[in-house]
């Protein structure tokens, strides 16, 4: 599987996590993980965690990264607290994965209220697509990958 190369210094995304973009707020940083508003949020709260460490994309993930998965989680709920979110019930958190990224460093939406997601965007973060992975199901295709094998298991839903 091939993936469109990009530079370091060319991805906004390590801009932003390297406080070199002074357009974006960071809402929550820490010496792993950056939070920041999405520039096109699809519910009253959307947020995006990135590592730090450019990481391409979640094909790019292997069983050594199960912490940073959890960790970006983690950072992703801690936010929608600070940010007075209550119903834990009522959010979503997932990755997006090529050819459905529109940056090439690893993110995780962290959208909330989930029930308030646009109807416009909607069909871009339905769980257990091909489209978007939810924590959950990417930490089980990455349970059994190795640095250098290939995803072997999938919870893809069928549609």
């Amino acid at each position: 599987m091939s993936e469109k190369k990009t530079k370091v210094e060319d991805c906004i995304f390590c801009l932003i996590a390297n406080d070199q973009d002074k357009e974006t707020e960071i809402i929550k940083k820490n010496t792993e993980l950056v939070c920041f508003r999405d520039i096109f949020p699809a519910a009253p709260h959307h947020y995006l965690v990135v590592p730090i460490q450019h990481i391409h994309s979640c094909y790019s993930l292997h069983r050594g990264h199960t912490g940073l998965v959890k960790r970006m989680a983690e950072m992703g709920k801690a936010v929608l607290h600070e940010q007075g979110i209550t119903d834990m019930n009522d959010i979503r958190l997932g990755f997006h994965q090529p050819p459905y990224t529109s940056v090439d460093h690893l993110h995780l939406h962290v959208l909330a209220p989930s029930s308030q997601i646009s109807e416009y965007t909607e069909y871009k973060f339905l769980p257990q697509t091909y489209r978007f992975l939810t924590e959950e199901c990417l930490l089980k295709r990455i349970k059994n990958k190795s640095s250098t094998g290939v995803l072997l298991e999938s919870c893809i839903l069928s549609l």
